[in-house]
């Protein structure tokens, strides 16, 4: 016989069940089943329209051995990632080093370094694509002024991946926001007593700032590289994957295979390659975060 006490904890269950439903729905309708489905999906011979013909790992195996282009977008997907995240992390903390001072009109300063990040993508890449261009372009231009012959940017094998990159530069200042709240969140005692013990500069950013901010550190750089592996937007409007496919990101890869190639089982099967990498290196930095991010009051062993 049930209890009046049960009957009240059943009670409690059904109406927290009831409660959390509508986001076991949404979970199940647009993660777990899009997941499910396209692990099988990537096990098949798929053009999108016609029913799937399941071909056990044909693809992955295709991918490995056989698709030349496939481990080229890899290494140009890699290359982009180790040059792009260090460079986004450097120069979003040095601007966010230089706005947080007290001055006069600092805030101006720190809107107009964030105003091009609340700018579409689009936008702001198609303005990037006629600044690069090679006789009319700004940038051609402002080497001139200093003398400078002009650069091929985007229609070099050389240059376009670097030219992509800077112009990712462009909208750092999300991440500068963000630096910006982790260096104001400092104690000022630790700066004045760094200061009594005769720390200046360097001494003062090395031993006391970046260890301090290491967290916000680690968050951006779990971002930096999620994003960077990710990239597509600058491919499409930029380069389009070339000259040569100098700039044939995995990502911008996966998108022609499926959209223009009609291979959307082999397309799928290079997304979950993608997410694996995504997912290690992930991992990897969380797994040595111990060595360099340090927390306050942190108690761990």
């Amino acid at each position: 016989m049930i209890t009046a006490s049960r009957k009240r904890i059943y009670l409690e269950w059904t109406k927290g069940y009831l409660f959390i439903l509508p986001s076991i729905i949404g979970f199940s309708v647009f993660v777990a089943y899009p997941l499910i489905s396209s692990l099988y999906y990537a096990l098949t011979d798929w053009d999108g329209i016609n029913k799937p013909k399941f071909v056990g790992l044909d693809n992955f195996i295709y991918m490995f051995t056989v698709d030349p282009a496939f481990w080229k977008s890899l290494r140009v997907t890699f290359y982009y990632v180790l040059l792009n995240v260090p460079a986004s992390l450097i120069f979003g903390l040095a601007l966010a080093m230089l706005l947080n001072r007290k001055l006069p009109g600092i805030k101006f300063f720190r809107t107009a370094f964030y105003l091009p990040t609340v700018i579409p993508a689009v936008a702001t890449l198609t303005l990037w694509r006629y600044m690069y261009q090679p006789q009319y372009g700004l940038a051609n231009q402002v080497l001139r002024l200093f003398g400078l012959p002009d650069a091929p940017w985007l229609t070099s094998e050389n240059t376009a991946l670097l030219s992509i990159i800077l112009s990712g530069l462009w909208q750092v200042g999300s991440g500068m926001i963000i630096f910006l709240s982790g260096l104001q969140s400092v104690p000022q005692d630790l700066y004045e007593a760094a200061e009594v013990d005769g720390a200046k500069g360097w001494t003062t950013f090395s031993r006391v700032t970046l260890p301090m901010i290491t967290p916000i550190l680690f968050l951006q750089l779990i971002l930096g590289i999620i994003g960077s592996f990710q990239a597509f937007t600058q491919i499409v409007v930029l380069t389009h994957g070339g000259p040569n496919f100098s700039t044939m990101l995995l990502n911008y890869k996966i998108y022609g295979d499926v959209f223009n190639g009609k291979m959307f089982g082999y397309g799928i099967a290079e997304v979950w390659i993608l997410f694996l990498i995504i997912m290690f290196f992930t991992l990897l930095t969380y797994r040595y975060s111990n060595r360099f991010v340090h927390y306050e009051n942190d108690n761990r062993g």
